[in-house]
């Protein structure tokens, strides 16, 4: 016998109704089940959030590839010189073990909304009540000319963590003396909006140490950046000279490379470069647009609850998503999965929502010590994800501000990383 099912689907004043009332949605095999893609900072919190709170209630399967998640965020911080791989890696275990979530490490390759159910490379079949994708990113083909996922072991993306990054920071440390680093940042929207110039702070570190006279030069479609000011003052204070930044007014959108020759032309001008990290033109991770919730870059969500606008029963969190005012980042992805995991489960138990409320705040490396950071919290309105209100670092803070605010970074990791794995 089929059941009749009522969803929980938060926006409005249906949502303030819900909280009084939540709907619960019968299942007829048993245990509702929760198919989880994408191990990161939504995923994997989202995963665990439903575990631990339904205590069993709810059966969860949590798909990804990698058996280590290497996270992006502080990746920059290992190109510095601050981190070892190792401490950027993070075990599914305790996940499985404690919360008693399926972990499948497998690829999913295809999605199918009518039979409620996901195809894994391995060809196994996984149905669902509720899915949840936290997939990241992927990258739009064609978006920097001269370059493709198949030339980046020549000019490497590292804008996902692992190999990427040890292949970028492996390259940086053979420069030749005196050589060049070039970077091609990426258009707005994009993973990390500081994370570029972070960067570039952080290899300007490393060459400072170990190449003084090499060059650093970043071509740049965007006329300004986040964190612009704190990031020009800190390379004016601890790298001067070092940086050339390209913006829109002087060409920097007028890129092309040439993998097999290692040269960057910025408007017509062609220059040999040492090591080239390409970061391209982003867009939701395929598994989301082969499920047919994307617009063809990113994934339309209601505000409440992280639910795709084309389908109620699927979830899109973090990078993926298209959600109004907040950025896209591992905090950001962290703050939307409690929300979408609270709302899964209401639907899924009838237990109680809680209006949707978010937060963000990414901080940023300049030199030792020498941190700063920008941030928000967010309401869920019936349009989108908006900004409530916000605060930054400020030019010309003191050397105590700005070691406790880097101090303030490295609690947060290790807060997010338990969140998520522990």
């Amino acid at each position: 016998m089929k059941l009749n099912r009522r969803m929980f689907i938060g926006t409005g004043a249906a949502a303030a109704a819900s909280l009084q009332a939540p709907a619960v949605l019968a299942a007829g095999h048993g245990k509702p089940r929760v198919v989880v893609i994408g191990g990161g900072a939504g995923g994997a919190t989202a995963a665990r959030y439903i575990a631990k709170d339904s205590k069993g209630e709810i059966d969860v399967t949590l798909v990804e590839p990698t058996r280590t998640y290497y996270t992006c965020f502080f990746s920059n911080l290992y190109l510095g010189g601050f981190k070892e791989m190792d401490d950027l890696g993070h075990s599914y275990g305790t996940l499985a073990a404690k919360y008693g979530i399926n972990v499948v490490h497998d690829w999913a390759v295809d999605v199918d909304r009518d039979s409620k159910t996901v195809a894994l490379a391995g060809g196994a079949s996984l149905p669902y009540d509720k899915l949840i994708l936290s997939p990241g990113i992927d990258f739009v083909d064609g978006a920097v000319e001269g370059w493709s996922v198949a030339a980046q072991n020549a000019m490497p993306h590292a804008y996902k963590g692992g190999s990427q990054t040890e292949l970028l920071k492996a390259q940086i440390m053979n420069m030749p003396e005196g050589g060049t680093f070039a970077m091609v940042a990426p258009p707005n929207p994009y993973r990390c909006p500081p994370g570029p110039y972070e960067r570039i702070s952080m290899v300007a570190h490393q060459l400072k140490a170990n190449n003084p006279t090499a060059k650093i030069i970043v071509a740049d479609p965007k006329p300004k950046f986040s964190k612009m000011a704190l990031f020009q003052e800190g390379w004016g204070n601890h790298y001067d000279g070092m940086v050339d930044w390209i913006g829109e007014d002087f060409g920097g959108g007028n890129v092309s490379v040439n993998p097999d020759a290692m040269t960057l032309t910025i408007d017509g001008e062609e220059t040999k470069v040492d090591v080239c990290n390409v970061i391209p033109a982003m867009k939701a991770g395929r598994i989301a647009e082969m499920a047919g919730v994307t617009d063809g870059n990113w994934a339309p969500v209601n505000a409440a609850d992280m639910s795709s606008k084309a389908d109620a029963d699927v979830y899109v969190l973090g990078d993926a998503s298209q959600q109004g005012d907040m950025p896209k980042s591992g905090f950001s992805a962290n703050s939307q999965a409690k929300v979408c995991a609270n709302a899964v489960r209401g639907a899924l138990t009838g237990s109680r929502v809680f209006p949707a409320k978010f937060s963000n705040t990414c901080w940023s490396l300049i030199d030792t010590n020498d941190g700063v950071k920008v941030g928000a919290t967010y309401e869920a309105t019936d349009e989108k994800i908006a900004k409530v209100d916000g605060f930054i670092s400020q030019t010309g803070e003191d050397a105590e501000t700005r070691k406790a605010t880097y101090e303030e970074s490295e609690g947060w990791y290790t807060g997010i990383t338990t969140d998520m794995f522990t």
